[in-house]
C-alpha cells in the first residue's frame, strides 16, 4: 500500500467540474437535519440550503434521495445549525467517519415536538415539512418546510468553503 498526498478521488485538475469548483467558493453553512426520536432517530449533515424571510417563514434544502431520512418521510425536522468543534459531528451525519453506536451518540441531544435538538448548536429550527412530494433539483431533492420555531445564540457557525470546515475557533 502507497500513501499519496493527494486526494485520491479528486479528479486531475483539467477534468474538474467548473459549477463544482464555484459552488465550492461560495461559504456554506453547515447544518444536521434530524428527524425521528428515540431510537428511530436519524438525521443528515446538509450545507445547501436557504432560509427565506415571511409570514411564515420557510427553509428549503437539498439533500441526497438515498439519505436515511428517507426510510419513513418524516413531517417535521430539526434544522440544527452546528458551530465550532462540530466537524467531526458533520462528517459522522455524512456518512465519512466513524461513528461507532451510530452519530447521535455524538454531542448531547434533546427530544423536542420537531425532532432531535443538539444542545450546543449555534441555532436551530422546528420545521413542518409541505405535504407537496419533494422535486429533484440537480442531483438532490428540494424539501420545503414552514419554520415554526427558531432558536439562536451568540455561537459561531461552522460554514464550509473549498471542501474543508471553517469553525471560526
Amino acid at each position: 500500500m502507497t500513501i499519496h498526498s493527494e486526494h485520491p478521488f479528486v479528479p486531475p485538475e483539467g477534468e474538474r467540474d467548473p459549477l463544482r469548483r464555484l459552488r465550492g467558493h461560495l461559504p456554506a453553512p453547515v447544518t444536521v437535519w434530524a428527524a425521528g426520536s428515540g431510537r428511530e432517530r436519524r438525521g443528515l449533515t446538509v450545507s445547501s440550503l436557504l432560509v427565506a424571510a415571511g409570514d411564515p417563514a420557510h427553509v428549503l434544502g437539498l439533500v441526497d434521495e438515498e439519505s436515511n431520512l428517507w426510510d419513513e418521510p418524516p413531517t417535521t425536522l430539526i434544522v440544527n445549525v452546528l458551530g465550532p468543534g462540530h466537524t467531526y459531528l458533520a462528517e459522522a451525519f455524512a456518512g465519512t467517519v466513524p461513528a461507532p453506536g451510530g452519530p447521535f451518540t455524538l454531542g448531547e441531544w434533546r427530544e423536542s415536538e420537531w425532532g432531535p435538538v443538539l444542545a450546543d448548536a449555534s441555532a436551530w429550527l422546528g420545521v413542518r415539512l409541505e405535504s407537496a412530494p419533494p422535486r429533484h433539483v440537480g442531483w438532490g431533492i428540494l424539501l420545503e418546510g414552514v419554520v415554526e420555531h427558531v432558536e439562536t445564540s451568540s455561537a459561531e457557525v461552522l460554514t464550509h468553503v473549498r471542501g474543508r470546515y471553517v469553525d471560526g475557533s
